[in-house]
């Protein structure tokens, strides 16, 4: 199965003191396993390197880019990715919808996944599966 990752599981995964770093830590277990493909978008990880880098530090960075990245596949935005989340974003009005959000349902429906790893309710506003 293949499941798109979000910021806010990398961060919770990361952070012990987030509120939800067990689930994350569980959820992140049980997907480490050949049957899965784990996605993220380089959009992500821009927002993950700078919240991490602010709020964690850059040993948390080191961590980040050298113990979860390697087993994590990464999609690159494109030009019409950018022009339909952006088109998304404005057309939603929403001050808490972010840019990156609306790409990254993008780039789901694109690639046919349901799932995705993340503690965001836009996700299941968007009707996708969300795990944990």
């Amino acid at each position: 199965m293949r499941i798109f990752i979000d910021t806010s599981a990398f961060f919770a995964l990361l952070d012990s003191n987030d509120s939800n770093h067990k689930k994350a830590k569980n959820a992140w277990s049980s997907m480490l396993n050949p049957e899965n493909i784990l996605v993220t978008s380089d959009y992500i990880l821009v927002e993950c390197f700078a919240l991490i880098q602010n709020r964690l530090g850059m040993e948390a960075v080191r961590a980040f880019h050298e113990d979860v990245l390697p087993v994590v596949n990464i999609e690159w935005i494109n030009s019409g990715v950018h022009r339909s989340g952006v088109s998304a974003l404005l057309a939603s009005s929403r001050r808490r919808l972010s840019l990156v959000d609306c790409t990254s349902f993008e780039i789901m429906r694109n690639l046919g996944i349901r799932t995705v790893f993340t503690f965001d309710p836009h996700f299941k506003e968007q009707s996708f599966i969300c795990v944990p």
